[in-house]
């Protein structure tokens, strides 16, 4: 059984909110407990978030996780001429890239045009995560020319449900079980003025029902993987 974890690392709830609670606060404790856990993750950075805590990469990378790309503020790259889009790719590798290795990507909002693939291959991207199932996403693992796709399993606020849903969902998903969340779920938002979903059981609660799907595969014996580790998988996949 082979199952990942990924953080989105940005500003907080965007674009609701511009503040960065969650990279400073939330984003230390879900290193701690993926250090008590001993489970490597990996950590989709802003280009903007890394320039401006440049200590917490560093720390993801002393602490044997990956580091990749998530856009360079968080830009709707959908959104952009292909042109501009390519320009915002290529600015933030070119900022993370100076921490060191980053070959995995991540579109804001898990939207990135199926005609964008061939940017993320001009500029050393081996792995993309910017599609996801619960979206309808259904052709699996596959390669978009020297890309491969690895799509997200469900939306963040899964995570944070009561755990006896959770378990329902968990056990659904087919193979491999792709999760992502944010630091800011980490940290209390049921103050802020945002959406219900991006607001319930954050905090402290959040931490608590992650480390228990932690436990929960590792019971299983569960293979934790970062998103670099699925390319050298399925790298002799017929390339379609």
């Amino acid at each position: 059984m082979r199952v990942s974890l990924t953080f989105d690392v940005e500003q907080d709830c965007p674009p609701y909110l511009t503040t960065t609670r969650g990279v400073e606060g939330g984003l230390p404790r879900l290193l701690d407990l993926m250090a008590e856990k001993k489970v490597r993750a990996t950590f989709f950075f802003t280009a903007e978030m890394a320039r401006r805590f440049p200590q917490l990469v560093r720390r993801v990378l002393d602490e044997g996780h990956e580091l990749g790309s998530h856009g360079y503020n968080h830009e709707r790259l959908d959104r952009l001429p292909k042109d501009d889009a390519a320009k915002v790719i290529e600015k933030s590798l070119k900022v993370l890239r100076e921490f060191g290795e980053v070959v995995s990507f991540r579109a804001p909002n898990l939207q990135l045009p199926e005609t964008y693939y061939d940017i993320l291959e001009r500029h050393g991207v081996l792995v993309d995560s910017s599609k996801a199932t619960y979206k309808g996403y259904r052709l699996g693992i596959r390669f978009f020319g020297e890309v491969l796709e690895v799509p997200a399993s469900t939306t963040s606020s899964v995570l944070r449900l009561p755990w006896k849903l959770q378990a329902v969902i968990h056990s659904r998903l087919k193979e491999p079980r792709i999760y992502f969340a944010h630091p800011w779920e980490f940290v209390p938002m049921q103050r802020e003025k945002i959406r219900w979903d991006c607001r319930f059981n954050t905090g402290e609660r959040a931490l608590e029902l992650l480390g228990k799907l932690i436990d929960h595969y590792k019971s299983m014996g569960a293979e934790f993987l970062t998103m670099r580790e699925y390319y050298d998988l399925y790298g002799n996949l017929k390339r379609e």
